[in-house]
């Protein structure tokens, strides 16, 4: 087996070490574990690290669950000695592959000992052609399967902070809703999570329109790290955050479709204005982003209830009622929906 990460990631070892405790070097009860997560699009976006290594935001963000959309994970223990092994949707991918090099680095993070392999299977239910990363809900599926399996008993809060560690977005996965990720002002980030926002809105949906969904030029971690680094406009980015989020969680308990789309809308827009001003720029959208964009717009100009929401990639995310649906399929009628509140 590889050497342990630890030497590398030592503080987002101590990081895990604070949520688990003297939990961490005890062997798992059981044969092995599982869990479901699922994805979430973010209404108010995340975007820039004040902590690199530990994942942790300049401001806070807000997302919405994306229900049956998801990852599920199982694990369990190796015995042959070879190393981790990791099964993506039936297939066995590479060790050297950046997918299995995330994950057994986070595993790392919580083996009871250097010499402890694990299986990890995981697939995802987000369907293949919508476009949607994975990487929120596959480590949050993670840390809940480990969590499963070893007994660690944890709480929903320390749940998030060991899936921050292995992507900054599995924080605002760890349940179905509504969830505000709290910025935190602690160096060591245990104060950094997500938490439930009390708005049930069943009819809420959201629909996938997919532009590209191949593999995008820039990262999203290396497009925040230049922002932070170069964008002229960032210094304002967290005073944005904070208003939208105070208007987006008015906007949710008084189920407000026009505050919270226009909310939601505009908090994209400025997401993608600053990859734009960053030098050098870092450009998602593409003609097919800018058409869809348009016709949003143009449906909204003729009274449907429709907005839209980008991710650090060139596809459209749909928020719209289930009332809307029909409308919105007749404008999209490639879109995949899927309900988001709950």
């Amino acid at each position: 087996m590889k050497e342990s990460s630890s030497s590398v990631n030592g503080r987002a070892r101590e990081a895990a070490g604070r949520v688990l405790g003297e939990r961490r070097g005890a062997l798992p009860g059981k044969a092995g574990g599982e869990a479901y997560a699922p994805a979430n699009i973010a209404l108010v976006k995340y975007w820039g690290k004040r902590d690199e290594e530990l994942k942790l935001p300049v401001a806070g963000s807000l997302s919405v669950s994306l229900g049956e959309w998801g990852t599920r994970t199982r694990v369990s223990r190796r015995e042959d000695g070879s190393g981790d092994r990791v099964r993506l949707n039936g297939k066995e991918l590479p060790g050297d592959s950046g997918f299995a090099r995330r994950v057994s680095a986070f595993l790392d993070l919580t083996r009871p000992r250097e010499d402890f392999a694990v299986d990890v299977e995981t697939e995802n239910t987000v369907p293949t052609a919508a476009g949607l990363a994975s990487s929120a809900s596959g480590f949050a599926a993670l840390a809940g399967a480990l969590d499963d399996w070893f007994g660690w008993g944890l709480s929903e809060r320390e749940r998030s902070v060991l899936a921050r560690l292995g992507s900054g977005s599995a924080c605002r996965s760890v349940g179905q809703g509504f969830y505000e990720w709290l910025a935190g002002t602690e160096e060591g980030g245990g104060d950094s999570y997500a938490r439930r926002v009390e708005a049930d809105w069943p009819e809420f949906r959201v629909g996938a329109v997919v532009v590209d969904a191949g593999e995008k030029p820039v990262g999203s971690g290396e497009g925040m790290r230049r922002a932070v680094e170069s964008c002229p406009l960032f210094g304002g980015w967290k005073a944005t955050v904070e208003r939208d989020l105070a208007g987006m969680k008015s906007g949710l308990a008084d189920r407000d479709w026009a505050a919270v789309g226009g909310i939601a809308e505009g908090n994209a827009m400025a997401m993608h204005g600053l990859m734009w001003a960053t030098r050098p720029p870092v450009v998602y959208t593409q003609a097919g982003t800018l058409e869809a964009m348009r016709k949003v717009w143009a449906a909204r100009a003729e009274g449907v209830g429709v907005w839209f929401t980008m991710d650090a990639g060139p596809n459209v995310k749909l928020l719209f009622d289930a009332a809307e649906e029909g409308k919105v399929r007749g404008w999209f009628p490639e879109m995949k929906v899927v309900a988001g509140g709950v």
